[in-house]
This record gives C-alpha cells, structure tokens and sequence, in this order.
C-alpha cells in the first residue's frame, strides 16, 4: 500500500462499505471486514471467531490474553483487573502529570518539538514501566526494547524476556506494590500463572500500554491540523478535551484492524465463511460507517454518543483503555496549557507506521511558549 493510503486510507474504507463489506482477498487468503456491525460482531463473538490464531507457540506472547479466548482469557483477565481499577488509575494522575511536565520542560525553550519523540512515546514506556516495577537504572533498556518492537516491527528481542525472567524472579523473593506482584500472587482454578503466561503479560502490558497512548496523542495533532478550528476550540474551553480524545480515538484510530480465525463456519453479510479461514475486522473503517456516525467522515470534537471500537468490543476490549485516556488527557491539557499556537510541520512527518498501526513514526510542531 502506498504510504499516503496508509496515512489517509479512509477513502479505501469509505468504498468497501459502500461496495463490497464483507470482502476475500485471494492474494492474502483472508476475509476483509469493513461496516461496523459486522466488524463489532466479529469482535464480540469469540466462540465463532477465535482471538487464537494459531495453535500453541514458542513465545511467551502466543500465550497472552491477547491471543486466548475464554474461558481461560476471561480468567487470566481476572487476574490483572486490579491494576486497571478507576480508582487504580486515578492515582496515577499526580505522578503522570509530573512526568509529562518534566517531559516539556526539556523542549519549552526551543520553540518546537517532535510529539511523538519528545512526549507521546516515552510518556507512556515511562509510566507502565513504574506499574511493572522495573528499576529506574533498566528502564532505559526496556524502553528501547518496547520501541523496537513496536515502532520498527521486529520481534520481540530475547534480551527482553530474559530480563522480565529475572524481574519475575526477582520479585518472587520480594514482593512489591506493582504490577508483577499482583501477577505473581493471581491464581487460576488455585494454580498460580505458568512462567511464560506471566512473561507474556509483561510483555503485553509493556507493548500494548504504550503503543496506543503513543499513537493517540500523536494522532491527534494529525486532526487538529486537518480541523485547526478544533485546537482553536480545546484552547477557550479544556471541558471539550475527553470529548475530543474520543473523537479522536474514532477519526483516526491506532489500531486500523484486528485479525480473527473463523472457529465454525457462518455467514457474514451474506457471504459464507468457513471454518479456519481469517478475517481481517477493519476498525478504523467500521468508526467512519456513517450508518452508526452521522456524518462520520468529519471530525467533531463535541461529538456524543461515540460508540466507537478504537479499544475493541466485548472480552476483548482493552483493560488499558481507561490509563491511555488519562494520559492523553494529561498529555494534551499540558501542552494547551504551556504553549500557544501549534502548528504542524509539514515538511516533516516521515513515513507512516504500516501493519495494524495508524499513525506516523514523528510529529514535528511549532509553537510559542505562553
């Protein structure tokens, strides 16, 4: 795909609604989902289209939630709902705010910066660092680890397992207050977790917690440079800021799609799937439909309801959703609230993120300090 479809398919998603919903592609071997009924159903019904795509695996992330369905995804969910709490995350509030203002303290004088490089990306590494329990002296390490992963889309590196083998360890014999504790002392059925249940864990809360934090700040600056009018609206009036994180979240989602396995063969806008084969569920095509979206391919910031499936549906559906918001919120009202008149460079932004990503590696801005 070209790189200007990558950043702008929403043309693409419009004509796959319109002409051809429920679509195969002979070339990849997988059904393309694109209307948001059938993609929040593919979503939703795990005993018909499996989050397992594959049986087994040798990584400690072929065995996480995200790639299990119930009854035991349900289960090992179970375990890590305490950290993600509304009151949980609400206490993050004070320490995430102290972050991001050290953050901007570094680039205030300069007149301009890179969002994702100099907030959105390590923000969030930052914070679910602190979660996990990792030393201050490592962080480092396993920040470049996570960027690695994620934004260049290599494999997780062995030097990152090895070294949550050592964290689990290590807090087998002292237990803390955090993240890795909590998992250690879970039980399923009065069995604690297996060692590479617990790495993968580690793994998906390092990964997952920072990607879609990173992208959604990053995002939004992608649509307040397309809709200026709606900076201009955040800047006279900070209560529209949760409104607009979701508007966000729909307009131009992190996550573009999801893939699912077919478990038992059915029908899907009218076309016969059979067991076995893929599905790809377009989520960032499905919050465009215009049939759940009036006048979906705009950007409202003031936007209610907003049903839309940017953190998944049903089992599935993020237990991270609730610290991303907070951090974006954060995140946002601290810049609204140091610097004036941001604009987006446009001779800047390099090559968007492809795969299942939307979004671009960097951001670069101007703006006055206030």
């Amino acid at each position: 795909m070209e790189s200007q479809q990558l950043l702008n398919p929403f043309p693409w998603y419009r004509r796959m609604r319109e002409s051809d919903p429920v679509y195969y592609d002979e070339q990849e071997h997988s059904w393309n989902v694109f209307r948001y009924q059938d993609v929040q159903r593919v979503l939703a019904d795990y005993q018909t289209f499996s989050s397992q795509l594959t049986e087994g695996g040798d990584q400690p992330l072929d065995t996480s939630i995200i790639n299990l369905d119930p009854p035991r995804q349900r289960l090992l969910r179970m375990v890590i709902a305490p950290a993600f709490t509304t009151q949980a995350i609400a206490r993050l509030a004070p320490r995430i705010s102290r972050i991001v203002q050290e953050l901007l303290d570094q680039v205030s004088a300069q007149g301009g910066m890179d969002v994702i490089d100099d907030l959105a990306r390590p923000l969030p590494v930052m914070v679910i660092a602190e979660l996990l329990g990792i030393p201050v002296e490592e962080r480092e390490r396993f920040k470049q680890w996570a960027y690695r992963l994620v934004f260049e889309g290599g494999p997780a590196p062995a030097e990152l397992y090895e070294s949550f083998s050592h964290l689990v360890e290590d807090h087998r014999r002292r237990p803390r207050d955090d993240v890795i504790s909590l998992l250690l002392a879970g039980r399923i059925e009065g069995k604690p977790l297996a060692h590479e249940e617990l790495l993968g864990f580690c793994v998906l809360l390092m990964v997952a917690g920072s990607i879609t934090t990173t992208l959604l700040i990053g995002n939004a600056f992608l649509c307040f440079d397309e809709y200026p009018e709606a900076l201009e609206q955040l800047y006279a009036d900070r209560s529209l800021l949760p409104s607009a994180i979701e508007e966000v979240l729909r307009y131009r989602s992190p996550v573009r799609h999801m893939y699912r396995v077919c478990a038992s063969g059915t029908t899907l806008g009218g076309r016969r799937i059979e067991a076995g084969e893929f599905i790809v569920a377009w989520i960032g095509s499905a919050n465009r439909d215009e049939a759940v979206f009036r006048d979906g391919e705009s950007f409202r910031i003031n936007r209610l309801p907003n049903r839309h499936l940017a953190f998944g549906y049903g089992v599935h559906r993020c237990p991270g959703a609730p610290l991303a918001r907070l951090e974006a919120r954060i995140a946002l009202a601290a810049m609204l609230e140091r610097f004036a008149a941001i604009r987006l460079v446009h001779d800047g932004l390099l090559e968007p993120l492809g795969g299942i990503l939307h979004g671009v590696n960097h951001v670069p801005v101007t703006f006055q300090s206030v």
